[in-house]
């Protein structure tokens, strides 16, 4: 049994990592052509790619997710990185059909797709999904992370599981190559943390971070933008974008 202990929280948002940290998961398809696009510029501008999500339904919305190093991001560098690869993006046309580009910052309850993420993490608590079946069975899990062992896909993670029934190993080692999906999830206590963490950043002199994922985001009820019917023209000399709420910036492509 492994006796670790997790660090205590806001010692793990201290973390920082390399810029050329590998992602433990990928996309498939269209979003992986997207992402492959993504990441280059990202890196350029000294910013990491969290992932891409290409949603359709009520009109196709383009999802891309970014942070710095430390796992911060501000609302004016959601802005710098939609005006960066807005044009990149229309250039390779690797969207067939009309489109509206999302840029956010992971969030609160982040994904975790890096080893770094996993140990910034440590001590919150996350859901884990696994692409194939554990030694014990399941593939899905919840729990309190308790440490990383290696680095990239050779990584070992330790979880310390709140799903255990009266029977099972309270604490469940499994290997970050099979990892399908895992994010943190939304507790008082990780709140709190985020919450000081913020408050120490901006103490420190930093920005404003931009907090709220995507699909947490609430879209303006009024229309879609300025290529949606009955968009009104901006006034003269205004050249300003709308930032969307959370800082996410969105803007309708025509094909």
């Amino acid at each position: 049994m492994n006796d670790t202990k997790p660090e205590p929280i806001s010692e793990s948002l201290t973390i920082d990592a390399p810029l050329d940290e590998p992602r433990l998961v990928g996309e498939t398809g269209n979003a992986a052509r997207v992402s492959a696009l993504a990441e280059r510029i990202l890196v350029s501008m000294g910013f990491r790619l969290v992932r891409v999500k290409i949603l359709s339904g009520q009109g196709m919305i383009v999802q891309i997710m970014a942070e710095r190093t430390d796992g911060s991001l501000t609302i004016d560098e959601c802005e710098e990185i939609h005006d960066a690869l807005s044009p990149a993006l229309d250039v390779e046309d690797l969207i067939s059909q009309a489109y509206r580009l999302e840029i956010s910052s992971p969030g609160i309850d982040r994904p975790l797709v890096r080893v770094s993420d996993f140990r910034r993490a440590i001590g919150m608590e996350a859901r884990i999904e696994l692409s194939r079946p554990h030694e014990s069975g399941r593939k899905r899990f919840r729990g309190a992370i308790v440490g990383v062992e290696g680095e990239g896909l050779d990584g070992v993670l330790t979880l310390e599981r709140k799903d255990a029934g009266p029977d099972d190993e309270k604490l469940s080692r499994m290997k970050l190559r099979d990892l399908d999906e895992a994010k943190l999830v939304l507790t008082e206590e990780l709140i709190r943390e985020s919450l000081r963490a913020a408050k120490a950043h901006r103490e420190a002199g930093g920005e404003e971070t931009e907090d709220s994922s995507p699909e947490e985001t609430t879209l303006p009820s009024r229309g879609p933008g300025r290529f949606g019917a009955g968009a009104k023209k901006p006034p003269k000399g205004n050249k300003s974008k709308p930032v969307m709420p959370a800082g996410v910036r969105a803007q309708f492509k025509k094909k």
